[in-house]
C-alpha cells in the first residue's frame, strides 16, 4: 500500500459525457457527426472505415504484422507487473485466452519463481459473458488493513465512465447488497468498513461542466446511495470533487480535493466532526502528505518561511507544524537547466527521488533523521536507460520494484531494499532484433533560439543519404515527458521494416519541469510546433531523410499536435497519423472533457479565440493546400476526447479533395482499443499506412 496522499492518486478517473451543445448557428455543416452514437453518423463511421480497412489492409505484410503485434501483446512471456494488496501480490493478465483479463494473486516467494502459481480472483471475460456486457477491468481499492473488501471498478468498452462493486476477496465473489455504484464518471473511496466516499452523478447539476463529480458525499452502507451526506459541494465551473481516507496506522486523516482545472487545486484536511480545514499551499503545487511530512512540488516560485522557493523544486516540512501555521521548509530537490523532478516514491524509511538530467533518469535517496534528511546514491541504479521505481509497502519495509528499460531494451523488473544491490527477477523477451541499432540524443535549435532535445534510433551503419524513411513522434503538453520506453510495436512494425525511429522532447512536456510545460500554454502553443518542427528540419539537415519519407505520429494532446503540423507545415512530412486527436479547438470545452483543459489551451468563448484560431486545425484547413497524406483514428466509446473532433476533420478534408482515410473503433475508450486484437489491429494499420506512403517500394 502506498500512503501518499495527492490529488493524482483521488483523479484516475478522466472524461465526460455531456449532451451536443445547442450550436447549430455555428455554420459548421458536419456538427451532426458529434452525435456519437447515432444511426447516421455511425453509418458514416462504418462506411469510411471499410475505405480504409480496404485500401491499408492491402498492403503487402499487413496480415502478418497484425498477427505478429496480436502475438506479442498476447505474450504469456511479458512480465506480470504486481501490485501488493495485504499479503498477497495482484495482477491483471490478458493473453489469447483471457482478452479483458484474469485478476489473479500470488505470494512474492511464488512470484520471484520463473514460473509462479497464480490463483484467479476474477475473471473478466467470464463475467462479461455471464452479464451481456463488454466489461473492461478499471482497478480495485482494497480497505485496510485486513484487505478482504475492495471497491472494483469496470468500464464498458473501455470508456473513463465505471461502474462500482464491492468484491470480497475471501469469496472471491461480488458482494450481494454490498456498495455499487452506477455508470458515471467518478469513484468510490474507504472510509471503513461500513462507509465510503462516493463521488459521481447524481442526477441534475450534480457534475462539473467538465463532465466530472461536482459534490462529495459520505454514503453509509444499508442507506440508499441518493441519502449519502453532503461532504463538499464545488462550483458547476470546477474541474472535479473527491474524497479520499489516509489509512495509514497512526496517521489517518481524510482529505477533500477540489480540482479547478488541470495543476490548479485545493486540498482541504476534513476533521472528525466533518468541518473542512484548507492546506493553505499553492494551488499550482502538487501537495502530498505521508505520515508526518507535507510534501509541495512547485510549479511557481514559492515564498515561504523567509526563502523564496523556486518552480520545480520539492519541498517538505511536517504536516501538523503547516497545519499549526509555521512554514519551516527544507529542499529535497532543486532543478537546474538541465535537471527535473520526474517523481519520488517512498519506503518505510526513505525517500527516492527520480530525476531527469537531459531525459535521462538518476535515482538519489532521502532519509529523515532529526531535524534533516541525510542524502545517498541509489545502490543498483543503470547509467542509462528509463528508470521507474516505487516502494511495494511503504507501511511496513524499505523494498520496492525498479524497472529498467530503453528504446531496444525490453523492460526488465528488479527486486530489492534501499541500500543493496537489486535482484533480477522478470524480463520481457526481445520481440524484434535490435543488435543492430543504436539509440542517439540529439539537440535541433527552435525558432527562438531554444535548444530542443530529440532521441533518435536507427541502424548503427545508418547512411546520411536523405532517404531513410523515418517516424517521428510527439505529445508536447500537460507535463508529460517522453523518455526512452521499449515499444515491441514499434521495433516490429517500424524499426525492423528498415525505418529511422525519433521520439521529440518539445516544450509542453515536462522533460525540464514546470518551466518546459509553461513555456507552450495558451498563446505560447506555437512553442510546441515550432519545436517539432525544428526536429523536422534538423532531420533534414542531418540527412537522415526529406520530407518525403518522413512521418509523424501523435495521439489525444499529440494528435493536436499532429493536425496543427498538418495545416501549418504541410511541406515538411510525407505522411501522417492522427489518432484520438483534438482538432475542433472553437468547440473542444463543449465536448466531453474538454472544458477541464482550458487551463492548458484558453477559452475560446472569451479574448482567448484571438490565439486559439491559430491552433485550431479544423478551422485553418483549407481546399487550396497540399497537405500530407493522413490517417485518422479514434474510438467511438472514448468518453474523454470527442470522437467528433476526427469525424468532422476527416468530413470536412474529404470534401475538399484532400487525400484522406479514417478508421474509428467501436469501443475501447480514450486509448483507441479495448482488447489485444483490437490493440495490435489499430497498430498494424498505423504502420502499415506508414509503409505505404514512405517506403517507395511499398504500395
Amino acid at each position: 500500500m502506498n500512503s501518499v496522499v495527492s490529488l493524482a492518486g483521488v483523479m484516475l478517473a478522466l472524461g465526460m459525457s455531456t449532451a451536443m451543445a445547442d450550436d447549430a448557428a455555428s455554420g459548421d455543416p458536419y456538427l451532426w457527426l458529434e452525435e456519437v452514437e447515432g444511426e447516421k453518423p455511425l453509418d458514416w463511421v462504418r462506411e469510411r472505415n471499410a475505405a480504409a480497412q480496404k485500401e491499408i489492409e492491402a498492403a503487402p505484410g499487413f496480415a502478418a504484422l497484425r498477427d505478429d503485434l496480436r502475438g506479442i501483446l498476447d505474450s504469456t512471456a511479458k512480465i506480470p507487473y504486481v501490485q501488493k494488496i495485504g499479503e498477497h501480490y495482484y495482477n491483471l493478465w490478458k493473453d489469447a485466452e483471457h482478452e479483458r483479463g484474469l485478476w489473479r494473486r500470488t505470494t512474492m516467494d511464488d512470484y520471484r519463481k520463473a514460473d509462479p502459481a497464480w490463483e484467479t480472483v476474477l475473471d473478466i471475460d467470464a463475467l462479461g459473458k455471464a452479464e451481456g456486457v463488454n466489461w473492461v477491468w478499471g482497478g480495485a481499492d482494497c480497505l485496510a488493513p485486513d484487505y478482504t473488501r475492495c471497491l472494483v471498478n469496470l468500464s464498458r468498452g473501455g470508456a473513463d465512465a465505471t461502474v462500482t462493486r464491492e468484491f470480497d476477496l475471501t469469496s472471491k465473489a461480488f458482494v450481494k447488497g454490498g456498495f455499487e455504484r452506477p455508470e458515471s464518471k467518478g469513484g468510490l473511496g474507504w472510509i471503513d468498513a461500513d462507509r465510503v466516499y462516493v463521488f459521481t452523478d447524481f442526477g441534475a447539476e450534480s457534475m462539473t461542466s467538465s463532465g466530472y463529480p461536482r459534490t462529495v458525499r459520505e454514503w453509509t452502507r444499508g442507506s440508499p446511495m441518493s441519502d449519502a451526506k453532503m461532504v463538499y459541494e464545488g462550483k458547476t465551473d470546477d474541474m472535479y470533487i473527491a474524497a479520499i481516507r489516509d489509512h495509514t496506522e497512526g496517521f489517518e486523516r481524510d482529505y477533500v480535493s477540489r480540482t479547478l482545472a488541470f495543476y490548479n487545486d485545493e486540498l482541504y484536511l476534513r476533521g472528525k466532526d466533518g468541518q473542512l480545514q484548507k492546506i493553505d499551499a499553492p494551488n499550482d503545487a502538487q501537495k502530498s502528505v505521508h505520515r508526518e511530512w507535507l510534501l509541495l512540488e512547485l510549479r511557481a516560485a514559492f515564498d515561504a518561511g523567509g526563502k523564496t522557493w523556486p518552480a520545480g523544486a520539492l519541498i517538505v516540512t511536517r504536516f501538523d507544524d503547516f497545519m499549526a501555521g509555521k512554514r519551516d521548509f527544507v529542499a529535497l530537490f532543486e532543478p537546474t537547466d538541465t535537471r527535473s523532478l520526474a517523481s519520488y516514491t517512498w519506503t518505510r524509511n526513505h525517500l527516492v527521488l527520480n530525476v531527469l538530467d537531459n531525459v535521462k533518469n538518476r535515482l538519489e535517496v532521502l532519509t529523515p533523521e532529526a531535524n534533516e534528511w541525510q542524502r545517498s546514491a541509489f545502490v543498483g541504479a543503470p547509467a542509462f536507460g528509463t528508470i521507474g521505481i516505487s516502494g511495494i509497502d511503504d507501511e511496513k519495509t524499505d523494498e520496492f520494484f525498479m524497472t529498467v528499460t530503453d528504446y531496444l531494451t525490453p523492460p526488465s523488473l528488479y527486486y530489492g531494499s534501499i541500500g543493496s544491490a537489486p535482484e533480477k527477477i522478470k524480463e520481457t523477451p526481445a520481440f524484434f532484433d535490435a543488435s543492430g541499432f543504436q539509440i542517439s540524443q540529439h539537440f535541433a535549435t527552435s525558432k527562438d533560439g531554444t535548444q530542443v532535445p530529440y532521441f533518435m534510433v536507427a541502424q548503427r551503419d545508418v547512411e546520411a543519404n536523405a532517404a531513410n524513411p523515418t517516424l517521428l513522434y510527439g505529445y508536447g503538453g500537460f507535463e508529460v515527458s517522453l523518455t526512452p520506453n521499449y515499444s515491441a510495436g514499434v521495433g516490429r512494425g517500424w524499426l525492423s521494416q528498415g525505418g529511422v525511429y525519433v521520439v521529440a522532447n518539445i516544450r509542453g512536456g515536462g522533460e525540464y519541469g514546470p518551466r518546459w510545460h509553461q513555456a507552450a500554454l495558451k498563446a505560447n502553443r506555437n512553442k510546441a510546433y515550432e519545436d517539432f518542427a525544428a526536429v523536422a528540419e534538423d532531420l533534414f539537415k542531418r540527412k537522415i531523410t526529406v520530407p518525403a519519407h518522413l512521418g509523424i505520429q501523435g495521439g489525444s494532446n499529440g494528435g493536436l499536435l499532429m493536425g496543427n503540423m498538418t495545416v501549418m507545415y504541410p511541406q515538411l512530412f510525407g505522411a501522417v497519423v492522427c489518432q484520438v486527436p483534438l482538432l475542433d479547438m472553437h468547440r473542444y470545452h463543449k465536448l466531453l472533457a474538454g472544458a477541464s483543459w482550458m487551463a492548458e489551451y484558453g477559452n475560446p468563448d472569451t479574448a482567448d479565440w484571438d490565439f486559439l484560431q491559430k491552433y485550431s486545425p479544423y478551422q485553418n484547413v483549407e481546399a487550396d493546400v497540399t497537405y500530407p497524406p493522413v490517417l485518422f483514428t479514434t474510438s467511438t466509446r472514448d468518453d474523454r476526447v470527442h470522437p467528433g473532433h476526427a469525424r468532422k476533420m476527416m468530413a470536412k478534408m474529404q470534401a475538399q479533395g484532400h487525400d484522406v482515410r479514417y478508421y474509428e473503433n467501436i469501443e475501447g475508450g480514450h486509448g483507441g482499443a479495448a482488447n489485444n486484437a483490437q490493440a495490435a489491429y489499430m497498430q498494424a494499420l498505423a504502420y502499415s499506412f506508414l509503409r505505404q506512403q514512405l517506403f517507395p517500394q511499398v504500395k
